[in-house]
């Protein structure tokens, strides 16, 4: 693995994971977040502890690799490569993790780096976790917070918490699994509030 796209064969490097949820757990809930960069915001451990996930998702751009050793500090986490993270060579740019959280069925999720064009989604990566049954596909890569369907897909970009780009906001993601379904959101970094788009 030499970096996105840097492999010798020229495919995505994929690995497959589990996250198995204690029996007695009732719901879930995922923190998700992108684009770090090295220096994430500041209140993004505390913002964190806040949540208590279960685990933590990493979408990338992660920058110097000691960030993700304190977010292990808090829960368990699963990364994919970055295209800055070349350096990151045990990183997998896709990552399929499949969830066995009780009470819900269980359901997989295509984690990587860069998988919308805008709002759609890239067509190798629709292709991708589509022949992986998978139900869900997380991101980064833009900075930008979405939620939105695209091919029967859920898509779900938990935006940058790391250095500002533009006038964009500095936030991160929150997965919600239960019986009832799955709930998505995104939570500003300073003030851990709910975060959405200007109407």
């Amino acid at each position: 693995m030499r970096g996105k796209y840097g492999n010798s064969s020229g495919k995505l490097v994929t690995k497959r994971d589990r996250i198995a949820i204690p029996a007695e757990t009732s719901s879930v809930r995922f923190a998700v977040v992108s684009d770090t960069h090295s220096v994430p915001h500041a209140s993004t451990a505390e913002r964190l502890r806040e949540l208590a996930p279960h685990a933590i998702l990493h979408g990338g751009d992660i920058g110097d690799l000691h960030v993700l050793d304190d977010l292990m500090a808090i829960a368990p986490v699963y990364a994919v490569r970055g295209n800055i993270d070349t350096h990151a060579r045990d990183l997998p740019d896709v990552l399929l993790l499949d969830i066995d959280a009780p009470g819900a069925a269980s359901f997989r999720i295509l984690l990587t780096h860069i998988a919308v064009y805008g709002p759609k989604l890239r067509a190798e990566i629709a292709k991708l976790a589509k022949a992986e049954k998978a139900r869900m596909v997380v991101c980064g890569h833009s900075h930008v917070p979405f939620i939105g369907v695209d091919q029967g897909l859920t898509v779900f970009n938990p935006g940058s918490i790391g250095p500002r780009r533009f006038s964009l906001p500095i936030v991160l993601g929150r997965i919600d699994i239960s019986a009832a379904g799955i709930r998505l959101a995104h939570i500003e970094a300073a003030t851990g509030q709910q975060w959405l788009p200007p109407a």
